[in-house]
């Protein structure tokens, strides 16, 4: 078993590498959790209806501003560092680490004229894809960026500019889930977002819902999703979206326009069958979920975690079989989960097609989930027998600056 993330005295180091690199003391520090969604699975790119939380353990950065307005930023995950000028931020690389911290100061660049750029150094790259740790980090970069220029940025104004460095900078065709989990979460809260008018709510959990932490097991396997199927996903619920309204009123929206949210649940459940295919089981996944939001939502607030759960596995059902996204790795972690006597739900986290299988758990199951997992994981995918992990970890607030 391993925990995830850092200590208080971790963070203290992170201080200590920053006064060695920069000889100053840092102006603040930033910390941005990672997310997982228990409900409302690949929903948020068709304006559904989601769900997230923030984990106790995320990305981390210390940082100074800079008077010359060069942005100097040092990984501790990676080897190299990464400069440029707030005026002039280079354009994306694919799969660099940096990429993200360009972006984000191209976003703020679109609507305030940068003064000043950052010293920096940042940790928290995980071998976990799947809990959004890009959104964690450009937000933490925006937010430096900001309190290095004195600009007040309102947090659904900080979602827009996070997302945009994921849709238009990076171009992941994604909702916004990641950047609301990220931002918005509450610790001892359900986040309920509506992806298409942007509200949300803050569901407490109620005062009877038994303990439980979230296990994360990690495939072993990190690629890039621009790098898999997920804007293919996309595209095809816009095409069921498209189809339904033809199969309705023998008209179309322009397609970049069409969406299932859009499309009433008494149309797909008329016209469904008209669907081809794979259209049909994106329709099913997403109509499916949107129930499933609705009833976990209740389950949540009147602390039926037994309830709740059954609903997480079987959003995760539907993700292998309507949406189709994952890959042999993951559904084996996922049918490993769903054994495992204690582990109240389970399902892929992020888009699903490497990374992670994320559980709510009873903690009391710890030992016995992670004996399973050893047992079952590495004799079935032995070519993953060195790189897969089991961690644990709670839920916490969102993400947070802190002057020193």
């Amino acid at each position: 078993m391993q925990p995830l993330g850092y200590s208080v005295t971790g963070l203290e180091t992170l201080h200590s590498r920053f006064e060695a690199k920069f000889r100053t003391a840092a102006l603040g520090a930033v910390r941005s959790p990672l997310r997982i969604c228990p409900l409302g699975a690949h929903v948020d790119h068709q304006g559904g209806v989601v769900t997230g939380m923030a984990l106790s353990e995320g990305v981390d950065l210390v940082y100074s501003a800079t008077d010359d307005g060069y942005v100097r930023v040092q990984s501790l995950d990676f080897p190299d560092e990464e400069v440029f000028h707030v005026d002039q931020p280079p354009e994306m690389i694919l799969g660099f680490w940096g990429s993200y911290l360009r972006g984000a100061t191209r976003s703020l660049s679109r609507t305030f004229k940068l003064r000043r750029g950052i010293n920096a150094v940042v940790r928290g790259k995980l071998p976990i894809g799947g809990l959004s740790s890009s959104a964690a980090v450009t937000t933490a970069y925006l937010m430096a960026l900001c309190d290095a220029n004195e600009l007040s940025v309102a947090p659904t104004d900080l979602i827009r500019f996070s997302h945009w460095v994921e849709r238009d900078f990076i171009g992941l065709n994604n909702g916004i889930l990641d950047q609301s989990a990220n931002i918005l979460s509450r610790a001892r809260h359900l986040m309920v977002m509506d992806c298409k008018d942007e509200g949300h709510e803050l569901v407490p959990q109620a005062p009877e819902m038994p303990p439980f932490e979230v296990a994360i097991v990690y495939s072993g396997i990190s690629t890039s999703l621009m790098q898999t199927d997920y804007n293919n996903r996309v595209a095809e619920c816009k095409v069921a979206a498209w189809i339904l309204q033809e199969l309705c009123h023998g008209r179309v929206s322009p397609f970049h326009e069409a969406i299932l949210r859009d499309i009433p649940h008494e149309v797909h459940a008329e016209h469904r069958s008209g669907l081809p295919g794979r259209f049909m089981r994106r329709a099913d996944h997403f109509f499916g979920e949107l129930e499933r939001v609705r009833r976990g939502v209740a389950a949540w607030k009147a602390g039926d975690l037994d309830l709740f759960g059954r609903l997480v596995f079987e959003s995760g059902m539907s993700s292998i079989h309507n949406y189709e996204c994952g890959c042999p790795e993951l559904i084996t972690i996922y049918e490993i989960l769903r054994s495992v006597p204690g582990v109240y739900g389970a399902r892929f986290s992020g888009a699903g097609y490497r990374g992670c299988c994320i559980g709510l758990i009873d903690p009391a199951c710890r030992t016995r989930l992670e004996q399973t997992v050893d047992a079952e994981y590495p004799s079935r995918h032995p070519e993953h027998r060195d790189t897969y992990r089991t961690f644990f970890c709670g839920v916490a607030d969102g993400a947070s600056l802190t002057r020193c």
